[in-house]
């Protein structure tokens, strides 16, 4: 029973009491809390450096001090049987023997232990022995400060390390709070980030807003006996925009959205990660219906192994707790876990199965109309000249995630500023892609004339040879301005967007990578070290052509791609296949490749006199691109409407 309490005249105290009148402790506010751990802290700092002031001055008045003349102990003992010595005074705490003598004051140190108490006695011996008068001094003020000595160490250390668990805890939250999850929560309004900032994923954003909806009124979908999925996986390449997405969502709720990352589970004590994943559900469920994010989902949710010991792995624990959180008896309706992943292949099968994770997003890179939403976005709200065309510079961007976009923009404006324009060119966002790609220019690398002419007949040969073969990929810019580790540049636009590429089209950027080696061994003779970039990408390609594509006749259709083993914990790549296979796979990856070394020769060969125009030109301007360089590349009316039809 709880009542008011009264004072003398009758005023509301608003103190509780009890059943037997004692008044309550109400329970301190956040605020008072933290004024009073405030004060608590600077008394704790100012006793330190008292208790640090007063441990100094002990151990200044303690150490002996004594006027006079140090003597050894041989030099002590003949001036005794001398009769030079005149007195003698024992200082206790000291351990010494002070006084007069013939010469003035002197005085000696017998120390302490089993040497020091033979040394006395045979002192004090001589000194009884020669009659010199002999006092002693207690020395009372250093035998009262000598305590001091080992207790104050003692509170310092105290002090120091109650001052050290009342920081941490103020910054952390304690220990006792060590295993809570620490997980941001977003309120609705608090980011500015909505759907409409994000482009090139409209089927994404479909999916999400269902989810959206379906947490703002349950009631429409739970009248068609409808399950909304309680997990959904954000799964694609690096900066596509997973996360970019969940923040969008977090904008567009309103309901409360739990974000955490999957490294905050990692811990290295036992048990901290899967409390942390308890104490998130925890908080969720009280706040149902809310949103649960975590990013970069492979840091706690891959495949489980044999290597943990009666189950007490950390890593497994947390996994373990995940998989219960997200459907267990401890899962609740209401609650919808989002999560993103660059690396669906390392997750346990357990977290993909339905009814956890069950429905896959995939956030794949934007396409051409996904590129220029994209770019439309980046660009909103920066100065852009009239002449800036998008649509343009989206195509010079295949394969160019989000991410990269944005960089782009963000390049192209920071190049703008420092040129003192008003506005961003659209050379400038060309500029900026072909910095993203290869580096800035590097003007002032020096190169001999020979090692220069080489490269221009290297990226002509590239250029040209293309021309002729690759129909997909219209060149648009040849330099031979070093940027990053590369002497020059052939710059390519893919006119149309495929996903699907058949065996001639990538037999023909076989070809097109060999077209610099082909140009260098008809310019000098022999082969040079300029084409190792391409050599490296041709036969990586020839290999997936072979080994994942299928695209040999004698081998077929057959995937020989390295299979992954995972076993102990230890992760390993095995080879699918005899080495009988191995044998047929390595000739047939030669003949793809020196079949284009061969095509490339013979394009090169027959258009000599292109390839060294185009050369010539290079080495007088450096670089070449627009109608100029089609004037070059496309001499023959055969190569002409092949670029019309291209360009059509």
């Amino acid at each position: 029973m709880l009542f008011r309490g009264r004072n003398s005249k009758g005023l509301n105290t608003g103190g509780r009491r009890g059943l037997f009148g004692r008044r309550r402790k109400e329970r301190p506010s956040g605020q008072a809390a933290n004024a009073t751990q405030r004060r608590t802290v600077r008394l704790l700092v100012a006793g330190l450096l008292l208790l640090i002031i007063a441990f100094v001055l002990v151990l200044v008045l303690v150490q002996p001090a004594s006027p006079g003349d140090q003597l050894r102990y041989d030099e002590f003992l003949s001036d005794i049987r001398a009769n030079r010595i005149e007195s003698a005074t024992i200082s206790v705490q000291d351990q010494r023997f002070t006084g007069t003598y013939d010469a003035g004051q002197y005085w000696i140190s017998y120390g302490g232990g089993v040497q020091g108490n033979v040394l006395f006695q045979n002192m004090l011996q001589g000194l009884q022995t020669a009659r010199v008068p002999t006092t002693i001094d207690q020395q009372p003020l250093k035998t009262a400060l000598q305590p001091l000595i080992y207790v104050l160490p003692t509170f310092i250390f105290i002090d120091a390390f109650v001052l050290v668990f009342l920081s941490i805890r103020s910054s952390t939250g304690g220990l006792a709070q060590f295993g809570q999850s620490g997980s941001r929560r977003v309120k609705h309004g608090e980011t500015r980030i909505t759907f409409k900032d994000v482009a090139g994923v409209d089927e994404a954003v479909e999916e999400l807003v269902e989810i959206r909806d379906y947490l703002e009124a349950p009631a429409r979908f739970l009248s068609m006996g409808a399950r909304v999925p309680s997990g959904i996986l954000l799964v694609g390449p690096p900066g596509c925009g997973k996360t970019l997405l969940a923040r969008a969502v977090a904008g567009e709720a309103r309901v409360p959205f739990f974000s955490m990352s999957g490294s905050d589970f990692v811990e290295i004590f036992v048990g901290v990660g899967a409390a942390r994943i308890r104490d998130l559900f925890r908080e969720a469920r009280l706040a149902s219906p809310a949103i649960v994010f975590i990013d970069e989902l492979d840091a706690v949710g891959r495949g489980r192994t044999q290597s943990a010991v009666s189950g007490q792995d950390e890593r497994e624990a947390t996994l373990n707790q995940l998989l219960v959180g997200l459907d267990g008896f401890e899962s609740e309706p209401g609650v919808v876990v989002l999560a993103a992943t660059n690396r669906p292949d390392v997750l346990d099968p357990a977290l993909l199965r339905p009814g956890r994770f069950d429905r896959r997003v995939y956030v794949d890179l934007p396409d051409l109309n996904g590129r220029v939403g994209i770019l439309n976005v980046h660009c909103r709200g920066k100065p852009l000249d009239d002449g800036v065309n998008l649509q343009a510079l989206a195509k010079r961007t295949a394969g160019f995630s989000g991410a990269d976009l944005a960089a782009v923009v963000n390049e192209a404006a920071l190049l703008a500023a420092r040129r003192g324009q008003t506005a961003i060119s659209q050379s400038l966002l060309s500029e900026a892609v072909e910095r993203l790609m290869a580096g800035p220019e590097r003007k002032n690398r020096l190169l001999s004339p020979s090692d220069k002419e080489l490269i221009a007949y290297h990226e002509s040969g590239h250029a040209l040879v293309s021309a002729v073969v690759n129909a997909d990929d219209r060149v648009t810019k040849i330099s031979i301005v070093s940027r990053g580790r590369a002497g020059g540049h052939t710059w390519f636009v893919q006119e149309e967007e495929r996903r699907l590429a058949t065996k001639a089209q990538m037999s023909a950027r076989l070809t097109s990578l060999m077209g610099g080696r082909a140009a260098e061994q008809l310019f000098s003779g022999e082969p040079t070290s300029g084409a190792q970039d391409d050599i490296e990408r041709a036969t990586a390609m020839a290999r997936r052509m072979i080994c994942e594509l299928g695209m040999s006749d004698k081998i077929g259709p057959v995937s020989l791609s390295l299979a992954v083993s995972r076993l102990l914990g230890d992760t390993e790549f095995l080879a699918p296949y005899s080495p009988d296979i191995a044998a047929v796979i390595d000739s047939e990856v030669h003949q793809l490749l020196e079949a284009a070394r061969q095509e490339a020769t013979e394009v090169l060969e027959q258009r000599r006199s292109a390839l060294d125009s185009i050369a010539q030109k290079l080495l007088e301007v450096e670089t070449l691109e627009g109608d100029e360089l089609d004037a070059l590349l496309y001499k023959d009316r055969s190569d002409r409407e092949r670029a019309a039809g291209v360009t059509a």
